[in-house]
């Protein structure tokens, strides 16, 4: 059967099915984010598993999907202006299903990771390619909008994945997360074969060298962070990998001042106000993706949970993403975009810093207002900042400026997910009690005597505390680093 494809509107007029197209790519979008956070949900159950993984290994899990999605998002955007944001589309969100089919029907964790990683490859297609051809729907006039409701989408992707895959693991086992996203890729990719609109191509490069550079510097740098807890701060292989996640950076760097057509071109960061919403989108979900990897383990293994009121709990975070952020365009029109910016990432700083407070007897309630409060600080920064870096470079690179954009949410992530994780297992595992040895906090409460249990989960909270202190930190650092780069007068 010919399916019929409607070609791309008038830039002056939008397309004629606009609102159904942005209903689909948010929907694509919110995919390849919700798996992210829905992943976290499995951790027990994994811990638990046949594949017995260690806590390190649980991390390489989680973040292997991330550390694809976020190196690969800006030669798929570049991929996307050259050959079709369409096609690229449709591309991913098939490599997406099957990656999902290969992690359910895995043996081994090192086949798991590499299930996950090619899961990335297909999220690292649709994201850029999503936000692109929303933004080739809408006129002028009506782009900013659409791009805060693609976003407010993306941002409220994560409860999505934590409602949803609390729903799944709450009656089947870890791989029956795979299994239920596969077949809504399949249902989403026939419904962007008949409706996604085709696109205008535009000269871009692939460059395969810098792509290539770029992975193993985060891999590296990812490897150090990991690992660090296991092998010894000090050791080779954790020293070393910090040495040549620099030295390959360096690398990148004056490849890319050389190269004709690099992966990035350093120059671009010149621009203050790009740099500011690249790193401002890193820091906000560098602290979102640390509170959702701890947060599961904490609502599940202190406060007793099920996975299904796990998911369900983490709701008030929707509740900022979505009021707000619908309202953040016109505040910061109001206001400055810097003052909502900045008073939301100092919002989430905040809202960190309680969290750290939280311990095994802190009501579900007061728990539930100090996500709110960082919520609200996701619905006004990252709306205005995604459209910022989408901004500050030309209409026919919009598939490279959506790939920066993604970019900088999954790096935010992988590392979020990575300090925190580093923190937790290097102080849980020296606060646990005496004769009680383990990596995790299911492998503590598991091998070991009743009467260490309110121990073994003391030495958690006080781990998880640490944790949120120094993402918390680093939050409140960088509102101040944006606040300086961002200058509204810039052009």
């Amino acid at each position: 059967m010919t399916v019929q494809t409607p070609l791309a509107a008038p830039p002056d007029e939008g397309h004629p099915r606009r609102t159904l197209i942005l209903a689909l790519m948010a929907a694509c979008a919110t995919m390849t984010v919700a798996l992210v956070a829905a992943i976290n949900l499995a951790v027990p159950k994994l811990s638990a598993s046949s594949l017995h993984p260690s806590s390190a290994q649980l991390l390489w899990i989680v973040d292997a999907y991330v550390i694809v999605f976020a190196c690969l998002l800006i030669p798929a955007g570049a991929f996307g202006d050259r050959y079709g944001r369409r096609g690229a589309l449709l591309g991913g969100l098939a490599v997406f299903a099957a990656g999902c089919v290969a992690s359910a029907l895995v043996p081994d964790v090192g086949a798991l990771i590499a299930g996950r990683a090619v899961t990335g490859l297909g999220a690292a297609l649709v994201m850029p390619a999503s936000l692109s051809l929303t933004v080739q729907a809408f006129p002028a006039r009506l782009r900013g909008q659409a791009i805060a409701s693609w976003t407010a989408a993306t941002g409220i992707a994560g409860i999505i994945g934590n409602i949803g895959g609390g729903l799944v693991l709450e009656y089947l086992p870890w791989q029956g997360l795979f299994w239920a996203v596969a077949p809504i890729m399949l249902v989403l990719l026939a419904l962007c074969a008949r409706i996604a609109p085709r696109s205008e191509r535009h000269p871009a490069d692939l460059d395969v060298i810098g792509c290539t550079l770029v992975i193993l510097a985060f891999v590296a740098l990812l490897y150090g962070i990991i690992e660090g807890p296991e092998h010894g701060w000090s050791s080779g292989p954790v020293l070393g990998s910090f040495a040549v996640s620099v030295v390959v950076f360096g690398v990148f760097t004056a490849y890319a001042l050389r190269a004709a057509h690099p992966l990035i071109d350093p120059r671009i960061l010149t621009i203050a106000r790009l740099r500011a919403g690249v790193s401002g989108i890193t820091v906000t979900f560098f602290g979102l993706f640390a509170l959702f990897f701890v947060n599961a383990q904490y609502l599940q293994y202190v406060k007793g949970f099920s996975p299904l009121l796990t998911g369900v709990a983490i709701g008030p975070l929707a509740i900022g993403m979505m009021l707000v952020s619908r309202r953040s365009v016109a505040l910061a029109a109001r206001f400055g975009e810097r003052r909502i910016v900045v008073t939301g990432m100092l919002a989430i700083a905040a809202g960190l810093g309680l969290l750290s407070t939280a311990g095994a007897h802190t009501p579900y309630a007061l728990y539930a207002v100090f996500l709110v409060l960082m919520s609200v600080g996701m619905g006004l920064s990252t709306p205005a900042l995604s459209t910022l870096v989408i901004g500050a470079l030309p209409s026919g690179r919009t598939g490279l400026g959506s790939g920066l954009n993604g970019a900088a949410r999954e790096v935010g992530s992988a590392l979020g997910v990575a300090v925190l994780g580093t923190i937790l297992s290097t102080r849980f595992t020296a606060g646990l009690p005496a004769g009680v040895h383990a990596r995790t906090i299911g492998q503590a409460l598991a091998g070991s005597a009743p009467e260490t249990h309110a121990g073994v989960v003391s030495a958690f909270t006080h781990a998880m505390a640490a944790g949120y202190r120094v993402i918390a930190l680093t939050v409140l650092a960088s509102a101040l680093v944006v606040a300086f780069w961002y200058r509204p007068t810039e052009k």
